[in-house]
């Protein structure tokens, strides 16, 4: 039997959170999940996490929380990372808070769940492909399903981590742009790969925010304050199912639901 996995991206503050509450126990039931993997990194205010907001999301059913470029700005986010089961990227080095992977034991397999974050137009870090090849045989000797969320903005650095990984991990998932796209394969007969698995989020919005904020921010280049859009929420992300036996994934498929207004 296979192993079910849903990966949601990026869920974009409380509009987000109510939603998953709402409806992510059903979606769970009726797709047979095992684990749920959700990038929580703009979970809090639209940036970074806390560890109350971190509890909404695993009260919903959020089994591990991943991150990015933006875990750090709230110094809340230091309880959730040493604490919780949530992520930041591995490759932000042995100083930083918390931890860039983790092992959860869910109906009797090993899942391992890695957080990388990318360089190409991003903060300096360092490299996550030096990162992910000098941590993966240990990960490899603890867990045989493997999911990588690869956080960065460059489409052709996520492909590239895709098939430097290939045949190795189960799966390399891009977050950080918001924006779903329509590439979704298996690399290999084995690792899941899409560029970027969408947004939890309102859409009528920029990237989750006001949009019209965001419209006077480019016209008139000056500071403004980014808050949160609420209307036409959705979850967005994708479906794996992963063979247990190998960390082979199977099928990996988009999926989308929309809350009613």
């Amino acid at each position: 039997m296979s192993t079910k996995v849903l990966f949601i991206g990026d869920v974009v503050g409380k509009p987000a959170r109510i939603y998953l509450k709402d409806i992510l126990p059903r979606i769970r039931e009726d797709l047979d999940l095992d684990v749920i993997i959700a990038n929580g990194e703009n979970a809090s205010g639209g940036s970074s996490i806390s560890s109350s907001t971190a509890e909404e999301l695993f009260n919903s059913g959020v089994d591990v929380i991943t991150s990015g470029d933006h875990i750090f700005k709230r110094k809340e986010a230091k309880e959730a990372l040493e604490n919780m089961d949530v992520l930041r990227p591995l490759n932000y080095g042995k100083l930083a808070w918390g931890r860039g992977y983790l092992i959860k034991e869910i109906k009797g397999n090993r899942i391992a769940v890695v957080n990388l974050l990318g360089r190409v137009f991003m903060q300096p870090v360092d490299c996550p492909f030096k990162a992910i090849r000098d941590f993966l045989p240990q990960i490899k000797e603890e867990a045989k399903i493997i999911i990588v969320d690869m956080h960065c903005e460059a489409t052709s650095e996520k492909l590239a981590m895709g098939y430097f990984l290939a045949g190795k991990v189960s799966a390399v998932l891009g977050t950080h742009t918001h924006v779903p796209t329509a590439d979704e394969r298996i690399i290999d007969n084995f690792t899941a790969y899409i560029t970027d698995v969408g947004m939890t989020g309102s859409f009528d919005s920029i990237l989750g925010r006001e949009k019209y904020q965001i419209i006077e921010r480019f016209l008139t280049n000056m500071p403004l304050r980014f808050n949160l859009a609420n209307s036409d929420v959705r979850i967005q992300g994708v479906l794996l199912e992963i063979d247990p036996s190998t960390g082979g994934a199977l099928t990996i498929k988009r999926v989308e639901y929309r809350k009613e207004e």
